[in-house]
């Protein structure tokens, strides 16, 4: 398995479509058992030029089968490329630029990446503990810099009917989880604090909102007050989120310029897997993506 860590050594590396067919094989089936899709008990069949059969079900499969890559007319090496590119760019790539790089049409390369995004969820799950900040943001852009006709009534501070609010809770030293929610009420935020922070080995840093209050009789918690100025007061603060969400806002208005509700989330997987990966090489974060691709995603669940 050899290691590369630009895309110029990736392209080395998978000069054909038969080099990534055999990488993928010795990435997902170790010491060479390969496992059907169909029936993971089964026997399997070699058929040769890497195609095999499933003994209990009798179809015929290869590596692609009950993965990111099922179904695919795209070569593998397309593939490989974009996702190279989407997680190792520090704010993304957009999928006009990508169908310039890979040849391809921009509605393709749209639908690529958004796949691709769709399992980046694999970083940005888990539990949380330690010092954990947790805050909010609001996608849509500011009201006062749109066009006349475009402008929208009453849409101020934390208003839902323009912009879409994302919820995030970050580990000190450690991962982000993120996810776009309805509103910033405690209704909202409190179940996704209490599933993804662990309740007793944390300490909870949030700023004044009203929407933590319910958090703040479970957890060990601390507040910094911005509606008075204050945003630092020895460990409490929450910086280190609002970093994040400085990274994230400047990657929509300078490479995706507008994101829809409907896929918003699979954004907030984009960003938050390049964070939490972001002491890995550039090689690992590769192999972590492919080694979570193993269950399918069709066209219509990502449109819908």
């Amino acid at each position: 398995m050899l290691k590369f860590n630009s895309l110029i050594e990736l392209l080395r590396t998978f000069p054909n479509e038969e080099s990534c067919i055999i990488y993928l094989e010795k990435l997902r089936w170790k010491n060479g058992k390969v496992k059907s899709p169909f029936d993971k008990k089964s026997q399997v069949y070699h058929l040769g030029n890497h195609r095999y059969m499933c003994k209990n079900t009798q179809k015929i499969f290869n590596v692609k089968n009950g993965t990111l890559f099922h179904g695919t007319k795209l070569p593998l090496r397309k593939w490989f490329v974009a996702i190279w590119l989407l997680i190792s760019h520090r704010k993304g790539i957009s999928s006009l630029q990508l169908s310039k790089d890979l040849k391809i049409t921009q509605k393709t390369a749209w639908y690529m990446l958004q796949k691709i995004r769709t399992y980046l969820i694999c970083r940005n799950q888990g539990i949380l503990s330690g010092e954990v900040e947790c805050d909010e943001t609001f996608v849509g852009g500011k009201n006062k810099n749109r066009h006349w006709d475009k402008k929208v009534k009453n849409a101020r501070g934390r208003s839902f009917i323009d912009k879409t609010p994302v919820f995030g809770m970050l580990q000190r030293n450690g991962n982000i989880i993120c996810r776009v929610v309805k509103n910033t009420s405690q209704n909202e935020i409190t179940p996704h604090i209490l599933k993804f922070v662990d309740r007793n080995y944390t300490v909870l840093y949030t700023d004044e909102w009203q929407g933590y209050n319910a958090a703040k009789k479970l957890y060990h918690h601390y507040s910094i007050d911005h509606g008075k100025g204050q945003y630092v007061d020895g460990r409490i603060y929450t910086n280190t989120i609002e970093g994040f969400w400085s990274i994230f806002k400047r990657g929509i208005i300078g490479i995706y310029h507008h994101l829809s509700r409907k896929h918003l989330q699979l954004y907030a997987n984009e960003f938050a897997f390049r964070y939490n990966t972001r002491k890995m090489s550039a090689y690992s974060r590769f192999r972590l993506l492919l080694r979570n691709i193993d269950y399918v995603i069709t066209y219509q669940e990502i449109i819908v």
